[in-house]
């Protein structure tokens, strides 16, 4: 072999190493490149994913909330009114007697006894709520 031609061998070599390291670099750029539009994909997704979850959860809360604020209000009666009740379910007790000394009153006698175990049912529950629910 002469000389131009050993040359010309190792010309070829070369080049043809820098070739391939060439192509190396770019398939791996390449290849970074769709790695992080697909991992850009899936970020993308898992974040509207938690923003739909999050969205959820604030809706949940002001369902929650409203509930509270409701249940608050309906605890509105306390000791104060349960004494009340017992008052009035005692006056319709003494009320039934007077109704049942009458010969005439004895659905009026009915009905008040009817309405004051209506009473006294209210005024449990209301103790119930009073005492705190469960006891």
């Amino acid at each position: 072999m002469t000389t131009i031609q050993i040359c010309a061998l190792i010309i070829l070599i070369a080049f043809t190493g820098l070739l391939v390291w060439a192509g190396y670099k770019m398939g791996r750029s390449d290849g970074k490149l769709e790695a992080d539009d697909s991992q850009r994909a899936e970020f993308a997704k898992t974040i509207r994913q938690l923003e739909a979850s999050a969205q959820f959860i604030r809706t949940d809360h002001r369902n929650l909330a409203r509930q509270c604020r409701q249940l608050r209000e309906s605890q509105a009666f306390g000791p104060k009114e349960q004494r009340v009740l017992l008052d009035i379910a005692e006056h319709l007790r003494v009320a039934a007697e007077t109704f049942s000394a009458f010969r005439t009153g004895k659905k009026l006698e009915r009905d008040t006894r009817f309405l004051r175990e209506q009473a006294l049912i209210m005024a449990g529950l209301l103790q119930v709520v009073v005492h705190g629910e469960g006891v």
